[in-house]
């Protein structure tokens, strides 16, 4: 309502809520780990950040190989999941026996290298000071030092919180912790001081013991036994990450078993194709320990027909001298170093480009059984993918094939890309159109929600992911009354259909020579 003559301005919506397209490359990781928190996702960007939090690798944890491999092959961010698998926890008392109980921060045997002192904080009667230090092979590899502590409930500088806030080696052992005070805890050590405790060799120091790693991963019956509830029960912690997404995930301690252990292997893997298939990612599979070319099919026999269109198998294992013990090689896990080149691949050129070719040179490893073409074609047509040798080239990956590639099944979804471009708008447009959830189903939303669905496929067809010259020719969106019928808007449903024509790797290619004769004339 105007009552005074003027201009007056109105700012009306656009009604364009412009759908982001989601990440393509995250990669999760659940396994068996010396350190780190046990059964929490963890977003992890580089390898140091991983050693930091995680310990680095470890000569019994695959996973802490293939994450390594992850990286080096260009992976950029992970989430990694530490299984459960009994490992226990060590402790300290401070003094022994008195006043304050330390925990190491997670389990395993890590936490047996950790020593800690106390010590009369400077210029203070009630306050104290505390050094942690970890120790590898007989060196202090990190400290941590925290000055004016105390026991006192309710004091800011409280070391159980000061400790669950910053420490990332230890924290205090409610159910052991006596509250004395504070100046009877500092009292008990002559040692003046944090400039004191830092003088202070491995022995002064009070030693953390009871650390145990649990079950690592081996061809064996233990692993075998554990294997189902570490690794398939690790898988639930990425519920956790929302609102990130995973689109890639690996279990390369799967790899340890061999095959006369396949049956528990694959039926983690059918758990983890049901996760995948329910939050739009894609499996990565590796072959069992000892895999060879005669008996690899029966690994994708045991896999089943659940495990296809979400999943891809790589073969054979790889090789490489082991960071740890330089002067012999290791064999490990494909499924890293692939993932590795997933996210190469889609930063330099999209998710619609196969992850495969002379581009995709794997790092840091090389395929323990070296083929020729003849020996591939058995498994290139039963939908296996071969990491090969060439000259020049060196180690890459030669196949681009989901594991419903098989040229049995001619499957719609052979092809890695196009199921992986798939899954891209799929999570992509579920998670855009949000926003029209309880708005009034009739033109005006079904017009917005064409053009906000077309703009974000116009930019993948700009980009090149689809066939086709013009946007006509490259997909379709149809949100109308022709898709969502009366029917429907009794019943809230408003339909929406999508359609594109993905572009298809160039797996042969066929080259037609023909000689021409000169004319004499």
């Amino acid at each position: 309502m105007f009552d005074t003559p003027g201009v007056y301005v109105q700012e009306l919506p656009s009604g364009n809520a412009p759908i982001a397209g989601v990440s393509t490359s995250n990669t999760a990781f659940v396994g068996v780990l010396p350190r780190g928190p046990v059964g929490k996702a963890v977003r992890v960007t580089s390898w140091g950040e991983f050693e930091r939090i995680f310990g680095g690798l470890h000569a019994r944890s695959e996973t802490s190989y293939a994450i390594h491999s992850y990286f080096l092959n260009g992976g950029s961010v992970a989430f990694v999941v530490r299984a459960k698998n009994g490992a226990k926890t060590a402790a300290a008392a401070l003094p022994p026996t008195r006043g304050l109980a330390l925990l190491a921060s997670s389990p395993g045997s890590w936490g047996n290298d950790l020593r800690v002192g106390v010590a009369r904080a400077a210029d203070s009667t009630d306050r104290f000071d505390l050094l942690l230090r970890l120790y590898r092979g007989g060196e202090a590899v990190r400290e941590e030092e925290y000055a004016g502590l105390s026991i006192t409930a309710g004091d800011p500088r409280h070391v159980a919180r000061v400790l669950a806030a910053e420490s990332q080696l230890a924290m205090v052992d409610p159910a052991k912790s006596v509250g004395l005070p504070a100046a009877t805890l500092a009292a008990s050590n002559p040692v003046a001081a944090l400039a004191g405790l830092r003088s202070l060799a491995a022995a002064g120091l009070t030693a953390f013991a009871g650390g145990d790693d649990g079950v690592f991963p081996a061809d064996s019956d233990e692993w075998q036994n554990a294997a189902l509830a570490a690794i398939g029960g690790g898988i639930d912690a990425l519920d956790a990450i929302v609102p990130d997404v995973f689109n890639l995930m690996c279990l390369p301690d799967l790899a340890r078993l061999g095959q006369s252990r396949m049956t528990v292997a694959a039926q983690v893997y059918n758990l983890a194709n049901a996760y995948c298939e329910r939050n739009f990612a894609f499996l990565i599979v590796d072959p069992p320990a000892g895999s060879t070319r005669a008996n690899i099919l029966g690994w994708t026999a045991e896999l089943g027909g659940s495990v296809r269109r979400n999943a891809a198998l790589y073969y054979p294992q790889l090789t490489a001298p082991d960071p740890l013990d330089p002067g012999n090689n290791r064999i490990f896990a494909p499924s890293g170093a692939v993932a590795g080149i997933f996210a190469r691949t889609d930063a330099a050129r999209g998710v619609w480009k196969a992850p495969a070719g002379t581009a995709a040179g794997v790092a840091g490893g090389r395929p323990t059984d070296v083929m020729t073409d003849p020996q591939q074609g058995p498994l290139n047509v039963q939908g296996i993918n071969v990491i090969r040798t060439f000259p020049v080239y060196n180690s890459i990956v030669w196949g681009a094939r989901t594991l419903d590639g098989a040229d049995a099944l001619a499957s719609e979804w052979r092809y890695i890309p196009v199921r992986r471009l798939a899954l891209h708008i799929e999570n992509s447009l579920l998670r855009g159109l949000q926003w029209a959830v309880f708005e009034p189903n009739d033109e005006p939303l079904w017009a917005s929600v064409r053009l906000n669905v077309t703009a974000f496929l116009s930019q993948l067809h700009r980009q090149g992911a689809f066939q086709g010259a013009s946007a006509r020719e490259a997909f379709l969106v149809k949100c109308d009354r022709e898709t969502t019928t009366e029917a429907d808007i009794n019943l809230g449903i408003l339909n929406i259909l999508v359609g594109f024509a993905p572009v298809r790797p160039a797996e042969f290619i066929m080259l037609r020579i023909q000689q021409r004769m000169q004319n004499s004339n």
